[in-house]
């Protein structure tokens, strides 16, 4: 442990504890009586620290406050570990940051915490070359559509959008109060009241082609309200009203599906074949039927009859398709 670890911990033990005998910091930061006198020393001529000993109860303590230079710790430091998991938080932030928003502003940070690690470089760059998060499928955001999104945000105002809206093959404007972002599956989404359908929607970020901020306050919908509305249903196509998909895998494809979560609410049971059934919640199919098809004849919906019929329809369409 390095002074300025030191220094932490003993600010962090007397805060906490509000008396600590010298004893106990010795035996806490494992250094001799010497260090620890030279350290409390530090903390009082250096940094104003009001540590004063106090002979009644037993130990040190912060003197109440008083009218003199102000006490205060050396900036940001951490010790060796923390600096590599926030470098490893760093690896997985910058394979998130498909539309090159947050790189600019967080190498500052990076070369901060490079600096900390001192002569430990070496394992910056060696987790950064181990560490590799593979985003798969991901669909790109400009970063000026990020920007726009996340100042309304904050600001709680609207926004105007040029969106493209792929089902349709069409592009409209639409006046927006954003509520919040998700990401999912490799893709951003706006959760947002659409002031055109008077209802709240979700709109993929990188089917917004241009976005600006409008001079009005945006409508606020409670986030409660947002998850009832949105958050209950099959991945992103949610909705209001909901269907229950039963979904039978094989013994082989339950190995595997048995260790996912498709969804917060789902409903499960072991079969005695060693098969898997699966209940989750829907409101449009599209993406579970999706989901479905890469099980293949390792999976078969029991219900609804509604989707049931469409898998069928696929299935019947790639024979067809590739004979």
């Amino acid at each position: 442990m390095n002074q300025t670890e030191r220094l932490y911990r003993i600010d962090q033990l007397i805060h906490q504890r509000t008396v600590v005998p010298f004893g106990d910091l010795q035996r806490e930061l494992e250094v001799s009586r010497a260090t620890l006198k030279r350290d409390v020393a530090f903390m009082r001529d250096r940094l104003n620290a009001p540590i004063v000993f106090d002979r009644e109860r037993g130990g040190y303590c912060f003197a109440p406050s008083r009218f003199g230079p102000q006490y205060g710790l050396p900036g940001m430091w951490f010790n060796d570990r923390e600096v590599l998991a926030l470098l490893t938080m760093h690896r997985m932030l910058d394979e998130l940051d498909t539309g090159g928003l947050l790189g600019p502003h967080i190498q500052p940070l990076i070369a901060r915490l490079n600096a900390l690690l001192g002569t430990a470089s070496n394992s910056v760059d060696e987790i950064l070359k181990r560490v590799r998060i593979v985003a798969a499928q991901n669909r790109p955001v400009e970063p000026n559509c990020f920007e726009v999104v996340g100042s309304a945000l904050v600001s709680r105002r609207r926004i105007e959008v040029s969106y493209f809206t792929r089902s349709r093959n069409a592009r409209g404007l639409r006046e927006l109060s954003p509520q919040r972002l998700v990401h999912y599956r490799n893709a951003w989404y706006l959760d947002a009241w659409c002031h055109r359908n008077d209802e709240l929607r979700v709109f993929a970020l990188d089917a917004i082609e241009q976005a600006r901020l409008i001079e009005r306050r945006a409508r606020d919908v409670s986030l409660a309200e947002v998850d009832r509305v949105l958050g209950s249903g099959y991945g992103i196509y949610r909705g209001r009203r909901l269907s229950w998909a039963t979904l039978r895998f094989s013994a082989e494809a339950a190995l595997w599906v048995r260790a996912e979560v498709w969804h917060p609410r789902q409903q499960s049971r072991e079969l005695p074949d060693g098969g898997y059934e699966l209940r989750i919640p829907f409101g449009a199919s599209p993406e579970l039927e999706m989901d479905i098809l890469r099980h293949g004849e390792q999976v078969e919906v029991v219900s609804p009859p509604s989707l049931r019929r469409r898998i069928a329809e696929r299935l019947g369409q790639a024979r067809e398709r590739y004979g």
